[in-house]
């Protein structure tokens, strides 16, 4: 039984973390104007 409530109360207090995580929002900002220049190797 203390396993059920055990299991229980882990259930929930994982529920609220992703609650309040979602609640507060994508964090604002802005992507970068240049793109990011990338450079394939020379094959030898």
């Amino acid at each position: 039984m203390r396993a059920l409530i055990a299991a229980a109360i882990g259930l929930a207090v994982a529920l609220a973390l992703v609650f309040t995580i979602t609640a507060m929002g994508s964090p604002t900002g802005e992507t970068s104007p240049k793109p990011l220049l990338t450079t394939v190797p020379s094959h030898p």
